[in-house]
């Protein structure tokens, strides 16, 4: 979906990394490593990213971090359009209408960091009926074709062990 509205793939990239978690924040060598491209190719982006106004460009030091700006007029839509592209929307709504009494849904480790690396780690905290999330997960597996790995745990266990759940790259979706 992203490839036919952006053209620059390196855009596709660092929209998905800083709007997926607007938590996110990085610096220029930081996003090359990872994306595994010259600095060169990311500052032009990052520059007109930034001057669009649609991320935040801050100073640390000698390195300036970007972040996606949340108080851009186009900050939700933006964000939709990402989470829809991964189908982390579907997931979260299903879940929802049809899973029980859930608390509260974690989205952990990669994708929490803003990294489409496939492998998307949930954790549902209240009461779940797990035959349904089984069917849930394996159907949106193949709708979003990424692989979706489920951690259930009741309300009062997880109050006990919740700096243990969130020591971990964390983004609370609901």
């Amino acid at each position: 979906m992203l490839t036919q509205l952006f053209t620059s793939k390196t855009r596709i990239k660092l929209l998905l990394k800083l709007f997926l978690n607007p938590k996110v924040s990085c610096y220029l060598r930081e996003l090359a490593k990872e994306f595994s491209l010259s600095p060169n190719a990311i500052k032009e982006e990052l520059d007109s990213l930034s001057q669009a106004g649609y991320l935040v460009k801050e100073q640390n030091g000698r390195s300036f971090y970007f972040r996606a700006n949340t108080k851009h007029p186009f900050f939700p839509e933006i964000s939709s359009i990402v989470r829809k592209t991964l189908g982390i929307d579907r997931i979260v709504e299903q879940v929802i209408e049809n899973l029980g009494r859930v608390e509260a849904v974690y989205i952990l480790d990669d994708y929490a960091q803003g990294k489409d690396s496939g492998l998307i780690d949930l954790l549902l905290v209240g009461e779940v009926d797990r035959e349904k999330l089984e069917a849930l997960r394996l159907a949106t597996e193949k709708k979003i074709k990424r692989k979706i790995r489920v951690m259930d745990i009741p309300t009062d266990e997880f109050g006990r062990s919740r700096d243990i759940f969130l020591k971990r790259p964390h983004w609370k979706v609901i």
